[in-house]
């Protein structure tokens, strides 16, 4: 189990929803102030070193990072589609991580960027795909932008548009 605060809370939300059906209320309490910005995160999940479920949000869709982390980690861990819900035998198992996204940036140039440092969206029209930075098997640039362009239903040539992100990993 850990002792970070917002991987518990990941934990915790997917936990008391496999066991209600319902999401984690937010406290009465006020919520430490890390808990009250508004950013877009990502909840991933694996069960050793393998994906288990992984949903975020590249901007805020709650109030505040608190529900932010809340409604991912549910969809996580219940509507990735990749993969069968988990289900509570496994939550033992599992592994949580938290990305707190920066805003979005656009960049003119793939010389902006560094698939180690930046996360990537790419757009075009309705499509976008999207890459967390610092991925294994992610090694370059190239790479992170033929995974974004497949993960969007993107071609190469398409006119699509880029921008980039940081975030601050929760292990």
């Amino acid at each position: 189990m850990s002792s970070n605060p917002y991987t518990e809370l990941a934990r915790n939300a997917l936990a008391h929803y496999l066991e209600t059906g319902q999401p984690l209320a937010e406290p009465s309490i006020p919520l430490p102030d890390p808990f009250q910005i508004k950013r877009g995160t990502f909840v991933s999940i694996k069960k050793g070193n393998e994906l288990r479920g992984c949903i975020g949000t590249l901007t805020p869709c709650h109030k505040n990072l608190w529900q932010e982390i809340v409604h991912n980690a549910i969809k996580a861990g219940s509507a990735d589609p990749r993969f069968p819900s988990v289900n509570s035998t496994e939550l033992p198992h599992l592994n949580f991580s938290v990305d707190i996204l920066s805003p979005l940036e656009q960049v003119d140039d793939v010389s902006q960027l560094d698939c180690k440092r930046y996360g990537l969206v790419l757009k075009c029209g309705q499509r976008q795909g999207v890459l967390l930075p610092n991925l294994d098997g992610v090694p370059s640039v190239d790479e992170q932008i033929k995974i974004c362009l497949s993960k969007g239903k993107i071609g190469r040539k398409e006119n699509y548009t880029m921008y980039r992100f940081e975030v601050e990993r929760q292990k």
